[in-house]
């Protein structure tokens, strides 16, 4: 009765920030599982709940939000049913309660400040000042960029993890000034602090847990770092102190730390029950009252894994909402908050490009919402616990669910995959016009007129109306797609990025942007901070030994002067593909046409022909139908995509008239859906499977991202990159029983390549603002309302709603 009781608190509590998430069916998400919560979850005020801590015996709680949308600290009090939402410009990771259990600390991520709030006794709060870490002009993004706080034992020190200055700040709480740095491996994320007033910092993007030991004089000195295994994250000590609990998430990992000896004495594995050893993604950590049970947060299984501690055993798991987050105690109860909450849905009143002031929610990242529950874990031998983990096993697809073998699947006689990423639309942009297919013709921008290769296609070798990629947007859009997987990194991160909240663009190979001068590419680490522990799709070649040609794909202009003139410029950013990189064909840039590109491409398939000598694996990027807007003098969104369209149907063209045609299989996919409405899912876009064994007609089964990587594995007898491809449900059941291989002809779009945006027009006004030089560095609502604009004309009404949320944090504004 008391669980119940405090369930019931909780979700009263938390009324005022949304309205109560249904629990009743699973539910289908992007990555391909199902949602089967263990309880019903409310929705709290924002997305990606990084921080939490209670108080008052778990009666009070204040939850770090750092999502795409609001930012801030919402404050829950579960006795009395009362919610505050304390916004803040932004946030991120770091949340702390000071030791006299009324100072709280919160990160301010891209402002480079630690906010300061009074948490009264009386369960309101306030904000008191702000702890400034780095002087930060206006319009410019953070360098310090606070995560993970702690507060010393006697409430004197602060000490926060600058995650973008690679350093551990020491503030002085009296004061609220910096009265020391210290370095730590990159990226450093979580902070503990010991009572005997011991730091712990671990290092998101290096191997080890930095070591801070206090001295006589009450400051601290660094001491010998404590090997903690790949990028570690999330940190708990013990209650004694005795232990250090370490979460990798990146390799479904959490060591267990002595820190008298500071060895790993232990490491507790949480990966899936076959497979790669990737997936599961652990990243929040909680302890029982007792401190026997160790509960992880697996983001990637929807699950709390439960852990006996003096086995160091896997005993169970407990099913929750859509990527967890963050876990706290609260009596007998358990608080799980999740980051992206319940399944997203359609959105046909957006987000095609508008001006910022549309509905939020309409947007990919703005339909995600964090949720919090309560669970009353059970014991870890008792039958209820054993049900929960089966649960969890039957939602993710391990073992419930037939799965032939890899070596029996069958497939035509299949040599050579050629696999094509696109950029950002949904199906109801491009193909809802199909008869055959569910579509929705008042989405449609890009029509048959505009792209007919890519209609003549899917009507000729089949219509997908039920494929969804697994991203959200291109940052994990383009790891989805090479990588089956996005690490806790690039989903966290991408949140911050995409609202305009700072950080660089660290998801397709290459760090902070960072630039060599003197070679004139980007510096390339040695591990990349974003990178899975299993590598991208060339690793998977590599390892299985088979040849691989790469166009476009995660590569770098080595010579920026000489791009243009297209002197062999382009180079991989990892070592394996960089060998096996096309030096001719251009990467992201939209000032370079796909025809370009497709030249290039056809170009080497010539030689290939003459050598008879394919690549098994061929990689291709055509980004051109992300197209730029409505920026004055560049070509229209309709003559991007009319380009894109044309290099596609070319490279299909050529390819038909060699001898590789009856053993080569196209994958044609976008990387992401964010920038398009669509009115079955936000997630539902393009996919098109050429081959003269593909069958035609409509394929309306469920697929997406990880299905297709699922598919290459099999064909190529490639090993698994995550959980996500080994569960999949590869496409064994769409092909012919012979071939039909008559060659295709390339159709002539009717739009001019030529076609180029007017200037003085609203599009062209907004479109001043965007920053093309490379995918997804702008305001998507704006680039989405300035495409509608562009295509439609200003006087058909924008299909979504004309009032703003409040507060919108978009792109841009901050």
């Amino acid at each position: 009765m008391r669980i119940l009781l405090v369930f019931a608190f909780l979700v009263t509590a938390c009324r005022q920030a949304g309205e109560t998430a249904s629990p009743a069916e699973a539910e289908r998400l992007p990555t391909g599982r199902y949602l089967d919560p263990a309880v019903p979850s409310t929705r709290l005020a924002g997305s990606f709940p990084l921080g939490v801590v209670t108080r008052s015996g778990g009666r009070e709680v204040a939850i770090l939000l750092s999502g795409y949308a609001k930012n801030g600290v919402q404050i829950l009090d579960r006795a009395s049913g009362r919610s505050t939402m304390l916004e803040q410009r932004a946030a991120f990771v770091g949340l702390a309660l000071a030791p006299d259990g009324r100072t709280l600390y919160a990160s301010g991520g891209n402002q480079d400040v630690v906010y300061r709030y009074d948490w009264n006794a009386d369960g309101s709060a306030s904000l008191r000042d702000s702890l400034v870490l780095a002087a930060k002009d206006t319009g410019r993004s953070g360098t310090r960029y606070p995560a993970g706080i702690g507060v010393s034992p006697d409430g004197r020190w602060v000490y926060v993890a600058e995650n973008l200055a690679d350093s551990l700040a020491v503030l002085d709480a009296a004061s609220g000034r910096v009265v020391a740095r210290f370095g730590t491996e990159r990226y450093p994320y979580g902070v503990a602090v010991a009572s005997d007033g011991t730091v712990y910092v671990s290092a998101w993007g290096g191997t080890t847990v930095g070591v801070f030991a206090p001295t006589a004089g009450g400051t601290i000195v660094p001491q010998a770092p404590i090997a903690a295994g790949r990028h570690p994250s999330a940190l708990l000590l013990g209650r004694d102190g005795a232990r250090l609990y370490v979460a990798s998430a990146s390799t479904d990992r959490v060591a267990v730390i002595d820190t008298r000896t500071r060895r790993t004495v232990a490491v507790l594995h949480d990966a899936p029950p076959a497979g790669p050893g990737e997936g599961s993604t652990p990243d929040a950590l909680a302890l029982s009252g007792d401190g026997r049970t160790l509960y992880v947060a697996e983001a990637d299984n929807n699950a709390v894994a439960v852990f006996a501690l003096a086995e160091s055993r896997l005993v169970g798991r407990i099913p929750t909402d859509w990527y967890p987050t963050a876990l706290a105690l609260a009596g007998d109860s358990l608080l799980v908050l999740s980051g992206k909450g319940v399944p997203p849905a359609a959105n046909p009143r957006g987000p095609t490009p508008y001006s910022g002031r549309e509905d939020v929610t309409q947007y990919t990242l703005g339909q995600l919402t964090g949720t919090i529950a309560a669970i009353a874990p059970p014991r870890a031998s008792s039958d209820a616990l054993a049900s929960l983990t089966a649960r969890v096993a039957r939602a993710n697809f391990w073992g419930t669910k037939a799965r032939e073998s890899r070596a029996r699947a069958q497939y035509p006689p299949l040599r050579h995959v050629i696999y094509i990423i696109k950029e950002n639309r949904t199906y109801d942009q491009v193909l809802g016009d199909l008869p055959i297919g569910d579509g929705d013709t008042s989405l449609v921008l890009f029509p048959r007129a505009v792209t007919p290769n890519h209609h003549a296609l899917a009507e000729r070798f089949g219509v997908y109306d039920r494929f969804q990629v697994s991203a959200e947007v291109s940052a994990d859009g383009h790891n989805w797609s090479m990588a089956a997987y996005a690490t806790d990194y690039t989903v966290t991160t991408s949140q911050q990025n995409y609202s305009g909240r700072g950080r660089s663009y660290d998801y397709e190979g290459t760090n902070r942007e960072d630039w060599d001068s003197t070679r004139k590419m980007a510096r390339i680490p040695d591990d990349d901070v974003a990178e899975p522990a299993n590598g991208y799709l060339w690793n998977s070649a590599e390892r299985a030994g088979i040849t691989l040609r790469n166009y476009g794909e995660f590569v770098t202009p080595a010579v920026g002067a000489e791009r243009d003139a297209l002197k062999e410029v382009y180079v991989g950013v990892k070592p394996f593909l960089a060998r096996n990189t096309s030096r001719s064909f251009p990467g992201y840039d939209t000032s370079i046409r796909d025809q370009v590109r497709a030249d290039a491409f056809i170009a080497e398939l010539r030689d290939f022909e003459q050598r008879s000598e394919l690549p098994q694996l061929i990689i291709m990027r055509l980004p051109n139908d992300h197209t730029d807007g409505g920026r004055a003098g560049r070509p229209t969104p309709r003559a991007h995509v009319a380009d894109n369209d044309l290099a596609l149907g070319r490279v299909i063209e050529a390819l038909s008239k060699t001898r590789f045609w009856e053993t080569t299989v196209v994958f044609v996919l976008e990387d992401d859906a964010q920038n398009g409405p669509d009115h079955v899912d936000s997630h539902r876009s393009p996919l098109l499977v050429i081959s003269p064994w593909a069958a035609g007609g409509l394929h309306h089964r469920w697929a997406n991202t990880t299905d297709v990587l699922a598919t290459i594995a099999e064909i190529l007898r490639l090993p698994s990159l995550s959980q996500f491809d080994h569960y999949g449900e590869p496409l064994r059941d769409v092909w012919r029983s012979s071939p039909d291989a008559r060659p295709y002809a390339a159709l002539i779009p009717a739009v001019s390549l030529d076609e180029k945006n007017p200037a003085r027009t609203s599009s062209a006004r907004l479109s001043e603002r965007l920053d093309l030089r490379y995918e997804d560095r702008n305001d998507d609502e704006t680039f989405n309302r300035i495409l509608w604009l562009t295509v439609k004309g200003e006087k058909v009404p924008y299909p979504g709603a004309r009032t703003a949320s409040a507060p919108e944090w978009t792109r841009g504004k901050l």
